[in-house]
């Protein structure tokens, strides 16, 4: 992390080495998982405008590249961008339950609001502004037309001022492109890895939180591969929506006066500080266990594991992917990528080959498969039946042990008992008077229920009639469920499966049939788009529900072809195929109409409200939402009477787009590119490989260009001009290959295999009660540094507590060291603590600055000790380009009116 010394932020030289002590070549940004937790942070106020939320991004951006990488030679950004029709279905119920869940939000808050002030309570005045819709943040709008322009202005930025993006190729596909993000990724690493000249060795490294990367990353079998994601960690405090003070949710709001945050009430608008963390996830150790796991003997064929593992991400699909939904009978809670792995392992051996080749399925050999599991699927549903009536049994039983045991009152949420020896930071005191508040209220209940067992008293005291149905209801152990009219666990299930769902009987063999087939196709059109690249634009499932896997009967005759030549939605045209009539402010004025009037051709397209099918789960996110799917023919034909409509700017937002590459001064391929401008050449050239790392492609002139010597605008106000550019930017398009080209699903020649990190304890599925620790960082004998209690309660009184953070002892860092975000400049005459903390072993492989607690303190009089970032700041070697006089709070040049402005509120 950048350090800080009175104000000045001294930049982290990325140039050099790596933490991590391994270095990336490729780094690939997934954008939508960077996108979307920028727009509602947890740990901070969600950005005000647009403006704050794009800084918001390169912030964001910033701490991936100081995390995983010293001087990739090739990073890629790729937003998703109009994506297939089969994608586009998800992507329409999202956004229909989002605009209907954030509706139905913003009318409980107004309700719990009237009712709070109704009974006198005291919330701050409503801010006026306008319910960010998250929508946005869809190819075609406005808003992602306005982050292709900040992304490339950020681009520049970094490649004139970051001494680490000297060498950096940066391609950036933005969301006027077509394809998802990830597998915009994946067609180039494709591309790439099909060229004669390409590295067997080359190690990537994608960021993205979508589960479906470990699949993809799987499916390049490429042996160095690596996936960086955010830490999870659910129920952070959340301050309520109503009046802004934490401890309880909006729900539970009794509108009480907000209790000073400090001495002076200057930490009211803070929120407990907690440094985001990452998670490296390698995939060549989930290989090794994957081989462990599907290494087969006496096979009738010779065993590749390469093989398996496709087979493997293929079995993966049937417990549902973004294209198709889950067979009924295999729940992944349920163990069912176990159950499959064990069925195939015991079918595989009559099949006589494979499941899958390069991402092309033998229907024939996977009929065995889902037969042998259609055999089972009585028995899984019973099983299921019978796990979930003793599941509700023992929480019945454990209610009933608790309320008997328990004693007559534990105050609880942040005042609730904790146990001895506990080494999880207890969390700051929030919002006391309405934790004391409810304390009372639930002592007051108390005592009213108390005065008689089966009686409750009405306001003036007298017994109530209804006491004993009210408290029989309120000792009832059985929760609400919705209906389930299929029954899976009785006799005739799949008539009553069908007959619910689909509306047809389940004799009808046509339907049936139908059904299967289509999902046959999803099947293969999925793998085909993991392996080899997106086989239609068209196709998609045209059902909201899976068939069973005993009605894939004779499915190795079905066809798996798709046809040639299609093309994907443009920008606009995607929107109106996935908004809702309430996002419609993000389209044309004759296109939103289309959406809200009675006599359009479409109007059924968007239903003002809709149905949410549970289909045997508990919360209403996890159900299927019943939308109309939408039919392209007749979208395309409404569409074509207000395409005049458009004006021109809407135009060029409508129209599909490519990738562009951006390389600084000092990259070899710089001067080979302005060449290509000086000279105007309209003709696609290759890329010389030898010039770029070994990249290949072709490159052509672009009409928005970054140039050397010209002032990139900035297109957020708060940052200011690029007046001294030395980037360049170019239109780049990967290797193209003929339609039917197969990309070959294997390890290239030549590639090593990286050392095996699994010991023989590790195949071990218990942990000896002892909780699981992740591994830190890449070196499996690194010495990790150990601190007992005593050091961590002496860290809890030494560290300040006026920051905002999270509790009397905080998990920190030590004071000082790595850059801690807490660090200080100690005072003359205050003493440091080097003996406190002599137990600290240091770790041999850090090639960091040295801890602070390590240091020997050097005084001078009157003066305070020279720490690490005062001789960082001292030492003539470090890099200091001009470009970072001028910082923002962020890390980014501002313009000179907002430095002085800053200054005169400093």
């Amino acid at each position: 992390q950048a350090k800080e010394c009175n104000g000045v932020k001294v930049p982290i030289d990325t140039s050099k080495p790596n933490p991590n002590e391994v270095e990336f070549d490729n780094l690939y940004l997934d954008m939508n998982g960077i996108i979307h937790p920028c727009t509602h942070p947890e740990d901070k106020p969600a950005p005000k405008n647009e403006d704050e939320m794009m800084v918001a991004i390169f912030e964001y951006i910033d701490r991936i590249f100081n995390i995983d990488r010293r001087d990739c030679p090739d990073a890629k950004s790729d937003p998703s961008s109009p994506a297939p029709r089969a994608k586009m279905n998800q992507q329409r119920s999202r956004r229909f339950r989002a605009s209907k869940e954030g509706m139905e939000a913003a009318k409980e808050k107004q309700k719990i609001r009237e009712e709070i002030l109704a009974k006198g309570g005291f919330l701050p005045p409503e801010e006026v502004k306008e319910r960010f819709d998250s929508n946005c943040i869809t190819p075609g709008t406005e808003f992602m037309d306005n982050l292709a322009k900040c992304l490339r202005y950020y681009i520049a930025d970094r490649l004139n001022s970051d001494p680490g993006w000297k060498n950096l190729t940066v391609i950036l596909s933005d969301a006027s492109a077509p394809g998802e993000g990830e597998h915009k990724i994946m067609d180039y690493i494709r591309r790439q890895r099909a060229q004669p000249n390409h590295d067997p060795n080359t190690h990537h490294c994608l960021c993205g939180a979508d589960a479906d990367l470990i699949m993809l990353g799987l499916a390049t079998h490429e042996p160095n591969f690596t996936i960086i994601r955010e830490e999870f960690k659910p129920n952070k405090p959340k301050p309520c929506a109503l009046c802004n003070q934490m401890g309880h949710e909006v729900k539970d709001c009794q509108g009480l006066p907000r209790e000073k945050q400090g001495k002076h009430d200057q930490f009211a608008d803070t929120l407990p500080i907690s440094e985001q963390e990452f998670i490296f996830i390698r995939l060549c150790v989930l290989r090794e266990y994957l081989e462990k796991e599907l290494t087969m003997a006496s096979l009738p064929f010779t065993f590749d594991f390469e093989r398996s593992v496709d087979d493997w991400v293929f079995m993966c699909f049937f417990v549902g992917n973004d294209f198709l939904p889950h067979l009924p009978s295999l729940e992944i809670r349920e163990g069912a990528i176990d159950r499959l792995v064990n069925i195939y392992k015991n079918v595989v051996h009559k099949t006589g080959g494979y499941l899958t080749e390069s991402g092309f399925v033998n229907l024939q050999r996977v009929q065995m498969i889902m037969l042998a599991v259609g055999e089972v699927e009585d028995s899984i549903f019973k099983k299921r039946k019978d796990d979930d009536d003793n599941f509700k049994r023992r929480q019945k039983e454990k209610r009933k042990r608790l309320k008997r045991d328990q004693p007559s009152f534990i105050p609880g949420g942040q005042f609730s008992p904790q146990a001895l020896g506990n080494r999880s930071s207890p969390q700051a005191i929030c919002n006391p008077r309405q934790a004391a508040f409810e304390m009372r209220m639930h002592d007051r209940q108390s005592s009213n229920t108390s005065a008689s067992p089966n009686t409750s008293l009405t306001p003036d005291g007298s017994p109530s009639l209804g006491g004993r149905a009210k408290r029989k209801s309120e000792d009832s152990d059985s929760e609400p469920e919705p209906e389930d009219n299929i029954r899976l666990w009785e006799t005739g299930w799949k008539q009553r499966y069908y007959k619910n769902k689909f509306d047809v009987d389940a004799s009808d063999e046509k339907f049936r049939r139908k059904v299967v087939q289509s999902y046959v196709e999803g099947l293969c059109w999925v793998l085909r788009y993991y392996y080899q690249g997106c086989a239609s634009w068209n196709w998609y499932y045209p059902f909201h529900y899976a068939p069973f896997a005993s009605d894939f009967e004779g499915i190795a005759d079905m066809p798996s072809d798709f046809e040639k030549g299609s093309k994907p939605f443009k920008p606009l045209e995607q929107l109106m195929g996935v908004f809702p009539a309430a996002s419609g402010n993000f389209l044309p004025p004759t296109w939103r109409k289309l959406m809200t009037d009675p006599e359009s051709s479409i109007i059924d397209f968007y239903p003002e409200d809709f149905a949410i099918d549970l289909n045997g789960k508990k919360y209403a996110w996890q159900g299927v939402a019943l939308l109309p799917f939408v039919d392209e023919r007749r979208l395309r034909a409404a569409l074509e009477e207000v395409y005049p409509d458009l004006t021109p700017e809407e135009s060029r937002r409508n129209s599909l787009g490519g990738d562009v590459l951006f390389v600084g001064k000092h990259h070899p391929l710089c001067d080979f590119i302005v060449e290509q401008y000086k000279t105007k050449n309209t003709e696609a050239v290759d890329i010389p490989p030898e010039l770029c790392h070994g990249i290949q492609g072709k490159l052509t002139l672009n009409d928005n260009a970054v140039l050397p010597d010209q002032v990139v605008q900035s297109p957020v106000p708060m940052l200011r001009d690029l007046t001294q550019n030395s980037a360049v930017s170019i239109s780049f398009k990967d290797p193209q290959f003929a339609e039917d080209f197969i990309f070959k699903a294997t390890v290239l020649p030549g590639a090593k295999k990286p050392a095996p990190v699994l010991k023989p304890g590790d195949w071990e599925k218990n942990n000896d009660g002892r909780p699981w620790r992740p591994q830190l960082g890449f070196n499996r004998d690194r010495k990790p540094v150990h601190l007992d209690q005593s050091a961590f309660r002496t860290l809890g009184h030494t560290m300040p507590r006026d920051r905002g953070m999270p509790g009397m002892y905080p998990n920190a860092m030590p004071l000082g060291a790595y850059g801690s975000p807490y660090a200080r400049p100690l005072m003359g005459g205050q003493q440091q603590i080097p003996k406190l903390l002599s137990n600290l072993r240091p770790q041999e492989s850090w090639r960091g600055p040295t801890p602070l607690f390590q240091q020997t303190p050097q005084r001078t009089v009157g003066a305070s000790p020279l720490l690490a970032w005062n001789r960082m700041l001292q030492s003539p070697n470090q890099f200091q380009p001009a470009q970072y006089q001028g910082l923002g709070p962020m890390g980014y040049p501002q313009r000179p009116e907002d430095r002085m402005d800053r200054g005169r509120q400093v």
